[in-house]
């Protein structure tokens, strides 16, 4: 069924007209915040299940190795699922998993409950999570996409910073279920409070996407399955002839793999060099605020003047500095490499919404960013077992270090050999769909007003 209704794009607050868009953006970041840092403080949680139950170093990260191969294959049904019967919908099945699995961690004694609860429950849920909420906030903005998306990047990446020494603080003065149930419970009432405001798009509220001027069709909210389906199928079907859609799963994937390695292995390491695990826990801290700045100028940057120059920047910026940690000993080393690390690690993450809209327009991303997330959960996996395993084989991370330094660089290679984009690949791939099938009716000529 086909519904077609729009209102003035604002929505007042007190007596401000906001877009409903940037509130979407604001909660996408909480979002992010709420659920992410577990993930991105993994690094943390290694030491204290090793202290806690004695397990070695390679059997605690292939939890995180499962995890991510488990988000990374489900990424792209993630995005399906979300194009088909709604972003809203599917972060409701993945705030349940998110709650379930954070209170069945709190109750783990052996290893192999540990891959059920962190590996496979909050492996779907993440999977549900990453995919669709920042292509959720693509959704609602025509224009200014790098600005609500650097916003919702630098406010999602304070999840780290913030948690991560938090979440060491907890774990130091609590015991290990004590810990995760305080965390299912905040944890629980932010998500759902937030997912009764949230929303898939404009037309679900009868609106036009942030910058959409009354010379641009109105929108269509496609409710009927069948449609939305056939959408999807045909818009993969343009989208997977073009270069850009392989290249950019390569990319993320070689960009993760040189991130993962450091923020799985890198407390383990400052602890070997006898630092505490509350003052090594601050890299994690360090190096996710230090991401924000880039983060949020990112996605600007790339908006305005393309986001291959600025990926390869920052894909470079991210690999050079891991080259410090072969000469780091003392705590303020440590600090030093994660406020520089921080710098490529934010502008790596952050553009790759950019880099879709200026390829696909205002297609059903969201299988595009799934198949994109597949390659980041590998190189995530990949990279997270990496460091472990050669600590473990060869009593050193040396040679973690140089793959690390390898993947990032390899990814600059890949992003010099995209498309240009200047234009975008597939502009009219609608015209492949039945009229009824298609996202905007044409608009009604404006009368002339001088104006």
């Amino acid at each position: 069924m086909l519904k077609v209704s729009w209102s003035p794009p604002s929505l007042s607050i007190g007596t401000t007209g906001i877009h409903y868009g940037w509130l979407i953006a604001v909660m996408a970041a909480v979002l992010q915040v709420t659920t992410n840092f577990v993930n991105q403080a993994f690094a943390v949680l290694l030491p204290v299940i090793e202290e806690t139950f004695g397990w070695s170093l390679t059997a605690i990260t292939l939890a995180y190795f499962f995890k991510s191969m488990i988000q990374a294959l489900l990424s792209p049904v993630a995005g399906w699922v979300a194009d088909r019967y709604g972003a809203r919908r599917s972060l409701l099945i993945a705030a349940i998993l998110y709650v379930g699995g954070m209170l069945a961690l709190s109750s783990i004694s052996q290893v192999w409950q540990l891959y059920l609860c962190y590996s496979l429950i909050l492996g779907i849920a993440q999977s549900l999570f990453s995919v669709n909420i920042p292509t959720t906030v693509a959704a609602w903005f025509k224009q200014r996409l790098g600005l609500a998306t650097g916003l919702q990047q630098s406010l999602g990446g304070m999840g780290a910073s913030i948690m991560a020494p938090a979440l060491a603080l907890i774990l130091g003065r609590t015991d290990w279920q004590t810990a995760f149930l305080i965390i299912a419970i905040i944890g629980g009432a932010v998500l759902f409070g937030l997912l009764m405001l949230f929303r898939n798009d404009p037309a679900d509220r009868g609106m036009r996407p942030y910058g959409a001027t009354e010379d641009d069709p109105p929108p269509v909210a496609i409710t009927n399955p069948a449609m939305t389906k056939l959408r999807t199928q045909v818009f993969m079907q343009h989208v997977r002839r073009t270069m850009a859609f392989w290249n950019l799963i390569t990319i993320h994937h070689m960009g993760c793999i040189g991130h993962a390695i450091i923020m799985v292995s890198a407390v383990n390491f400052a602890i070997t060099k006898g630092i505490p695990l509350e003052a090594a826990a601050l890299i994690v801290s360090i190096y996710s605020f230090a991401s924000i700045a880039t983060r949020f100028a990112t996605p600007v940057l790339a908006d305005r003047f393309g986001a291959k120059g600025v990926m390869a920047l920052f894909f470079f910026v991210q690999g050079i500095t891991v080259a410090l940690l072969f000469w780091t000993h003392e705590a303020w080393h440590f600090y030093l490499f994660a406020a520089l690390f921080g710098i490529g690690l934010g502008g790596e993450m952050s553009a790759f919404i950019i880099i879709n809209r200026q390829y696909y327009g205002m297609g059903p991303v969201r299988t595009v960013f799934g198949w994109q997330h597949l390659g980041s959960g590998l190189g995530m996996a990949m990279g997270g077992l990496i460091g472990s395993a050669i600590f473990d084989i060869f009593g050193s991370y040396d040679i973690a270090w140089l793959i690390s330094i390898a993947a990032s660089l390899g990814g600059v290679v890949c992003i010099l050999l995209l498309e240009t984009t200047s234009r975008i690949l597939i502009p009219h791939w609608e015209e492949s769909l039945p009229p009824g099938a298609r996202s905007t009716r044409p608009a009604k000529p404006a009368p002339s007003t001088g104006d």
